[in-house]
C-alpha cells in the first residue's frame, strides 16, 4: 500500500508542476497576473507534495508542510479577488 501512495504522491506532483508550467506559458502570452499567480501557486503545490513524499507519517514536522498549501491557496484567492477588482477611471 505504502508503494501505491508514493506513486499517488509523485503523480500529484508532476501534474501541479504541469499545471503551473501551462499557467507559465498563458502569463507569457498574456502578461496577466492571474496567470503568474496560479503558475507560482501550482508549483507550490507541487513542493507539498513532494514534501509529503518524502518525510514519514511519524515525522513531527510533518503538519508544517501543510502550510505551504495554504500560502498556494490564498495566492490563488488573492489572484482571483485582484482580477475582479473594479478599475476606477482617473476621471
Amino acid at each position: 500500500m505504502d508503494d501505491l501512495n508514493d506513486l499517488v504522491t509523485g503523480m500529484n506532483a508532476t501534474c501541479a508542476a504541469v499545471a503551473g508550467l501551462f499557467f507559465l506559458r498563458f502569463w507569457r502570452q498574456t502578461a496577466d497576473r492571474l496567470f503568474a499567480s496560479f503558475a507560482a501557486a501550482f508549483w507550490l503545490l507541487s513542493v507539498h507534495w513532494i514534501g509529503l513524499g518524502l518525510t514519514s507519517p511519524q515525522y513531527e514536522f510533518r503538519p508544517l508542510l501543510y502550510g505551504i498549501r495554504l500560502v498556494a491557496s490564498l495566492l490563488i484567492l488573492a489572484a482571483i479577488i485582484d482580477k475582479n477588482r473594479v478599475k476606477r477611471s482617473t476621471s
